[in-house]
């Protein structure tokens, strides 16, 4: 029988700029793509979706739309910055409003707590939960803005290449007590559990346990007092439209479908990538926006030192999550745009997602109402909503085409027991987002919801770098390389190639 070998497509463009691939059309990447193609390269996304924003992908359906991600925006001036770099002002193709309060906090007996950048309100808050512990509430704030003046805005930037990087920072995190958990740093500070709770469930905001996720992490406090916590007007998504927008005034292209099944590699350097059609798209620099597992694990087909499959097998993944997006036919104008919904355990329920991989029966949750902030994201006379319950990741075995939909139905009870009466009746259009998706859709390692847990082992230097160890030429963004995951740590991680990545329209 005669076999004809299949030539690969070799893909070349008349363009003499320098060539840069960027994998995936997360926020990471199209951050990536925006500074790549300000410093001269012409830029080619790709992303295996049929819509760009990866994790900040839009649903919309029966007249609702729903933001599939991230729905509040901390640190704008990262966005902003990208505009400017174009030589556009963001507020031309973006609205951003900022939240008052942030987010309301609901404690299972009924009792909630206002979370606003409002000094005043906050002390009032806190003193009608704990007055003693309001003189603790101001340090430990002082503290948290010594973290993020140190941990965000001097080192968010800025690529841990080295161990000796690391080790120069050494003291300062001792100083900061970036070897202890947040909850840990929050309780030197405050004695009140529940306010003790109020100020540490942050990093469950980037996928870590706030009983062992770094004390670094407390700077997120300051951020969104400093910067404040927004919400774009049509959602999310607006944002990633705006950025495929100046994409593609600086010439470069996002194309949607394709599916990249490998780096190229030659002589241990990336020269770019091929298609799962068999497409070769020649590169002189590829930026990955996968999730770090995957780049390292199936894109490089495991032949890498630092991140061996035995390594990444070892490693620690963030939870899953499981959220349900429902539109109702009526309106909840007594629902905040933003609510925290606490369940009866706070440690424990954590140690089930994270520790014992176990999918609980009480939850805690996050309820999102943006049509509180913006009308038009649903019908005439009714409400979008999204709500999103932290659960384990695949590694806990759980069978979520099976599972799925009864969860959502405990979920549900919960709601109409709770804040949403009438829910049941009101329903009128529903899907949910399981790790299972998180696995199938965009690749996630274990189905975990922010890649690796933000510890301080996997932190920093301990985390993938941004410039591959292995592989020159090749570059990581997004929520699995340094910083981290939320959309500040993402934005970061593509300012990071300011610093690592030569200027092409130096060296061409």
């Amino acid at each position: 029988m005669l076999t004809l070998a299949v030539k690969p497509t070799v893909t070349s463009d008349p363009d003499a700029r320098p060539h840069a691939v960027v994998i995936g059309a997360g926020f990471g990447g199209l951050a990536a793509a925006v500074r790549l193609g300000a410093r001269g390269y012409r830029v080619t996304v790709l992303e295996r979706l049929d819509q760009p924003g990866g994790r900040a992908r839009v649903h919309r359906q029966d007249g609702f739309t729903f933001d599939a991600g991230p729905t509040i925006v901390t640190a704008p001036f990262l966005f902003e910055e990208l505009w400017r770099l174009c030589g556009r002002d963001m507020r031309e193709d973006v609205t951003l409003v900022p939240m008052q309060p942030f987010y309301r906090i609901r404690f299972e007996d009924g009792q909630s707590f206002a979370y606003s950048g409002d000094r005043a309100a906050m002390r009032a808050e806190v003193a009608r939960f704990s007055p003693d512990d309001v003189p603790g509430y101001e340090r430990f704030m002082a503290h948290s803005e010594a973290v993020c003046r140190m941990g965000f805005e001097e080192l968010g930037h800025v690529p841990f290449g080295s161990l000796g990087s690391m080790l120069r920072i050494a003291p300062d995190l001792l100083r900061l007590s970036g070897h202890r958990s947040v909850y840990d740093v929050v309780s030197r500070f405050i004695r009140d559990e529940r306010l003790r709770t109020i100020f540490s469930f942050h990093p469950l905001l980037i996928g870590g346990n706030p009983f062992r996720a770094s004390g670094i992490y407390c700077l997120i406090a300051h951020l969104e007092r400093q910067w404040g916590v927004h919400f774009a007007m049509g959602g999310t998504g607006r944002l990633v439209d705006g950025l495929c927008g100046l994409i593609r005034g600086q010439g470069g292209r996002v194309r949607c479908g394709e599916d990249v099944s490998r780096i190229r590699v030659e002589d241990a350097r990336a020269t770019g990538v091929v298609l799962a059609g068999g497409e070769v798209i020649p590169a002189d620099i590829v930026v990955s926006n996968a999730d770090s597992a995957f780049t390292y694990g199936t894109l490089l087909g495991g032949r890498t030192r630092r991140w061996s499959p035995r390594r990444l097998a070892r490693a620690s993944s963030s939870m899953g999550l499981f959220v349900w997006y429902f539109g109702t036919r009526k309106k909840y104008p007594e629902v905040d745009h933003h609510m925290i919904l606490m369940g009866p355990r706070y440690r424990g329920l954590l140690q089930d997602i994270f520790d014992r991989k176990h999918l609980a029966n009480d939850f805690s949750l996050y309820l999102h109402r943006p049509t509180a902030t913006d009308p038009l994201l649903a019908p005439p006379g009714c409400d979008a909503f999204y709500v999103l319950a932290p659960v384990p990741n695949l590694d806990g075995g759980q069978d979520w085409a099976q599972l799925a939909e009864p969860y959502r139905q405990r979920i549900a009870r919960f709601l109409e027991g709770s804040v949403l009466p009438g829910l049941s009746d009101a329903l009128v259009t529903s899907r949910v987002t399981t790790p299972q998706d998180f696995s199938d859709d965009f690749l996630s390692f274990r189905g975990s919801g922010f890649g690796l847990e933000p510890v301080l082992t996997q932190s920093a230097w301990f985390r993938p770098h941004n410039r591959s160890e292995d592989v020159a030429n090749l570059f990581l963004v997004g929520a699995g390389t340094h910083p981290g995951a939320g959309l500040p740590g993402v934005l970061s991680s593509a300012r990071v190639l300011d610093s690592v990545v030569p200027d092409a329209r130096v060296c061409a």
